[in-house]
């Protein structure tokens, strides 16, 4: 079996695990009538699990017998994962606008050399929209971090 399909089932399973939780434990609505906690993770495991479906009827349409070869990217992989623990660790220090702003443009800086300013807009625009979606329009708490924002 490829190394491809192998991988997509796995995250197929654990992202119908995820949607399960997601449906069965968090409710879709608040008290108040308002959307609950249960919307976004619902919202992102059927995509999950859509979007792994896809994938496998690609690489079965496709009909590839041959064995994949493995990946010469493991270096920007562990890269990518160093960065994204970096975040984690971040998001109680600078607050989670700013954390994910430096996340950004530090991994887009890495991976999307070349491309400043491009790299600098997403890293301003991208968290700038979830800090309005999550605390200004579903009143949402983000992580504030050491010293809170102004605004």
């Amino acid at each position: 079996m490829p190394m491809r399909v192998a991988f997509l089932l796995v995250v197929l399973f654990a992202s119908g695990f995820y949607t399960y939780v997601a449906f069965a434990d968090l409710a879709f609505l608040s008290v108040s009538g308002r959307l609950g906690p249960g919307f976004f993770p619902r919202l992102i495991g059927i995509l999950l699990m859509a979007f792994c479906l896809w994938g496998l009827w690609s690489e079965f349409k496709r009909g590839r017998s041959e064995v994949e070869r493995a990946s010469s990217h493991w270096r920007t992989s562990g890269l990518v994962v160093v960065l994204t623990g970096g975040l984690v660790l971040s998001l109680n220090l600078l607050g989670g606008v700013l954390a994910m702003a430096a996340f950004l443009l530090v991994s887009l800086s890495l991976l999307n050399r070349g491309h400043h300013l491009q790299n600098l807009a997403v890293a301003v625009v991208f968290p700038g929209s979830i800090y309005l979606l999550f605390d200004r329009l579903l009143n949402a708490a983000m992580p504030d971090g050491v010293m809170a924002l102004p605004f």
